[in-house]
């Protein structure tokens, strides 16, 4: 305990504070002030600092001070022995924790996970942290472990591993800490690490064209692989545990009910994946096909020659990118055939609901994040449905109510409905009428004049029966102009009155 006290005889600030169990008070030179209550508070404070860690030497602090004599011996500094300080960790060894909470856990997880997670522990975790105990491995501890393992040799001729990967491995770090700080009561070290950001992953898949061209070259022992694949959006496993009872003809169903992941049958990758694809004609007849080549030998509908499922990677290295080489197309993974079944069941317009479906999505929102963007590239043009569905609606016009002799109602489109009647012919007081000229049609040459029988009757009235009539009656009549209001003036014969 330490404190800044004032002598009241002199006014000066005194250090007053215990040492082996002697209260010491030393007077400094300095008046009672803020400013200077706060230079001895930091003196005061490297007092306690150096007590705390054995480092205290009374001279060092007050080399002229009468009670100097009294903790030195000779008056020679001599310092205690500090007994080594071993901190204590909470909590058992890394690499026995992380195999309890293994054990603990995997009863949750499907057999291929499990797979992966043992190969992370023991091939990064252990080896790094096993001989540590959990409640030691710091922040730090981490960040350099991260670090590392940037460093680490990568797929081919990549340079360390990927933002993915890492974020992989430091997840499943994060989880065995968090478990561990929760069961032994220290502070989570990894609480405050934030994932590697990871670069968005682009979608490439293949235009129509690069469809058929792949299907048509591809060996014929793969080619009904290939259209059940392409047109059925069926991920890597699920193709290659695809069982025949699995494959309905009479319903055209194929029911995606396992998957085959690291040589073993499994569940499929979630509940969502659990569904009914829909066969179109080619995927069909390509399944009709296999089932004349494998249906007898395997359970398996797409096997090797001793009926076994595919192997992917000698799929992909013997198959596959030998293809897209021969057709000089882009190289990427068998995966993207999937892509491209999405996007062509875009753009052909099926609902967005339906193809969620038959991907294996419990809602449309990775259609529209990630495949949407491709449509447009397909279609060549955004809005075309609306504009078809403008141009057949508007080339008929809005239908109307029409009455006939009886009085039924009936809707006709509004080109074929009777024109309103023409009003009889009113000239100006003192002149005779302006003759009346019959509708023109556009392009059929001058105007017709009407005879005076011709002309409506003061009694005129529409009639109510009205009948569609040919197109030329129905145009629009021509406004006349000045030159025509002129000469029918200048043929009209004098009046008395002018």
């Amino acid at each position: 305990m330490a404190k800044v006290t004032v002598r009241k005889e002199t006014g000066k600030l005194v250090i007053d504070f215990t040492y082996r169990g002697v209260r010491c008070r030393e007077q400094t030179a300095l008046d009672d002030s803020l400013a200077n209550r706060k230079r001895v508070q930091v003196e005061i404070d490297k007092i306690l600092k150096s007590q705390r860690d054995g480092s205290f030497v009374y001279r060092d602090f007050f080399p002229e001070s009468t009670l100097v004599s009294r903790f030195e011996i000779n008056v020679l500094l001599v310092k205690e022995p500090q007994p080594e300080i071993t901190p204590v960790f909470a909590g058992p060894l890394f690499k026995d924790f992380a195999n309890t909470w293994f054990d603990e856990r995997s009863i949750e997880w499907r057999r291929s996970h499990i797979k992966s997670l043992l190969s992370t522990m023991n091939g990064h975790l252990i080896p790094r942290f096993g001989g540590k105990v959990v409640g030691s491995i710091t922040k730090s501890d981490a960040l350099e472990f991260r670090a590392t393992l940037a460093k680490v040799k990568g797929r081919g001729k990549q340079e360390g591993l990927s933002n993915k990967r890492i974020n992989e491995i430091m997840g499943l770090l994060r989880q065995i800490l968090n478990e561990a700080a929760d069961r032994f009561e220290f502070k989570p070290p990894m609480a405050t690490v934030k994932k590697l950001k990871q670069r968005k992953t682009d979608v490439e898949p293949f235009s129509l064209v690069d469809v058929q061209r792949i299907i048509a070259t591809v060996r014929v022992d793969y080619k009904n692989y290939m259209v059940v694949r392409v047109f059925t959006g069926m991920r890597t496993g699920e193709c290659h545990g695809l069982k025949w009872k699995y494959v309905d003809f009479d319903m055209r169903i194929i029911r995606i009910r396992e998957t085959f992941v690291l040589g073993e049958d499994e569940y499929t990758k979630t509940d969502g994946s659990q569904r009914d694809i829909q066969m179109s004609q080619p995927v069909y007849e390509a399944l009709k096909a296999q089932f004349e080549a494998t249906g007898q030998i395997s359970e398996y509908v797409f096997c090797n020659m001793v009926g076994t499922p595919l192997d992917n990677k000698n799929f992909s290295d013997r198959v596959w990118y030998p293809l897209l080489r021969h057709l000089n197309l882009t190289p990427r993974r068998p995966y993207q055939m999937r892509h491209t079944c999405a996007t062509l069941w875009l753009a052909s317009g099926e609902a967005p609901e339906w193809i969620a479906k038959q991907m294996g999505h419990t809602n449309t929102e990775m259609l529209f994040t990630i495949y949407s963007r491709w449509v447009p590239n397909l279609t060549r043009q955004d809005g075309s449905a609306m504009e078809r569905l403008l141009a057949s609606k508007l080339s008929q016009g809005p239908l109307v109510e029409q009455k006939d002799a009886c009085g039924q109602s009936t809707f006709v489109p509004v080109e074929n409905t009777a024109p309103m009647p023409v009003p009889k012919p009113r000239g100006i007081p003192g002149r005779p009428a302006i003759p009346q000229f019959k509708q023109r049609a556009p392009g059929i040459g001058s105007p017709v004049k009407v005879n005076d029988a011709d002309a409506p009757s003061a009694n005129y009235e529409p009639a109510q029966s009205a009948k569609p009539v040919a197109a030329v009656a129905n145009a629009a009549p021509l406004p006349l102009t000045w030159s025509d209001l002129a000469d029918s003036w200048m043929s009209e014969p004098s009046s008395e009155n002018d």
